[in-house]
């Protein structure tokens, strides 16, 4: 039985192909300019971004406007929703949020905004929680609430091969703490409070991803988990390392695995491998 509760969320999500039509949701995209005019992050390959990173071309990320939200907003009472459930981005990180709030306030029905506190998969999954509970016949407060609670149990880790992207785009927070590190140092973050964190620091890319490996299981522990692991232009190492947490971690449910698109990709640069560790309610 389907339900009135419709799910919105935006690009930064990054779930795999297919799986957002799948469950319902309406992804709203960011904005991204590669030197150029801003197109939908949708219309740029992850090819393409990863080019003009390495070519040092600029790479500019913008929020999508509030008219886009209020253009989802009404698709979804158009198509019979009456409650609106919207979970996005850290509003930390992103303007993201605040548009959706704004849009929310000219909706022709009412929108629960959520603030997922992190970005990607950790987000992803927060919106398929969401539009689970709403397809189990939620209303539009339980099926924020599971969202929340989803998002807010969730944790994200990732490696980046150089902290300068970060810096570039301004959201170095926390781990700017480490550029005065020595070059070879590879950095391990966190994201927690909304903001990326410096966790660990160690001296080699490969001790780096074991470390990130030995992290994700611990954090799992012997609970039920879903798994998503990120990576850009890393689909090796992303599959390898899905594969080796498989085995290792003994109540894996689901493992998503996708490459991030430029509205992140611009921030952590080619080489990025995160992991992200989402309990079941």
């Amino acid at each position: 039985m389907g339900s009135s509760v419709a799910v919105v969320t935006d690009s930064t999500a990054y779930l795999p192909p297919g799986l957002a039509e799948r469950h319902g949701l309406t992804v709203v995209p960011m904005q991204i300019s590669l030197g150029g005019p801003m197109r939908d992050e949708g219309d740029i390959s992850g090819a393409e971004a990863v080019r003009a990173l390495r070519d040092r071309r600029p790479v500019t990320t913008s929020r999508p406007s509030p008219g886009r939200f209020v253009q989802a907003y009404e698709a979804a009472a158009e198509a019979g929703a009456d409650a609106v459930v919207s979970v996005h981005l850290s509003a930390a990180m992103s303007g993201t949020l605040e548009a959706a709030r704004l849009a929310a306030e000219d909706a022709p029905v009412p929108v629960r905004v959520v603030d997922s506190g992190t970005i990607g998969m950790g987000l992803g999954l927060a919106a398929l929680t969401a539009a689970a509970a709403a397809m189990a016949g939620a209303d539009v407060d339980a099926a924020a609430d599971a969202a929340a609670r989803r998002a807010g149990t969730s944790r994200s880790l990732f490696y980046v091969d150089t902290l300068e992207h970060l810096r570039r785009g301004g959201r170095i927070g926390a781990a700017g703490k480490l550029l005065g590190s020595a070059l070879m140092v590879k950095p391990l973050l966190d994201i927690a409070g909304g903001r990326i964190m410096p966790l660990e620091k160690v001296r080699t890319s490969a001790r780096a991803l074991a470390r990130l490996e030995e992290l994700a299981v611990a954090q799992a522990g012997a609970r039920r988990v879903d798994l998503g692991v990120q990576h850009l232009a890393a689909a090796g190492r992303a599959d390898a390392l899905a594969a080796r947490l498989r085995d290792r971690i003994p109540h894996v449910e689901d493992i998503y695995v996708g490459e991030v698109g430029p509205a992140i990709g611009a921030h952590v640069g080619p080489g990025m491998l995160g992991v992200v560790i989402a309990p079941h309610l």
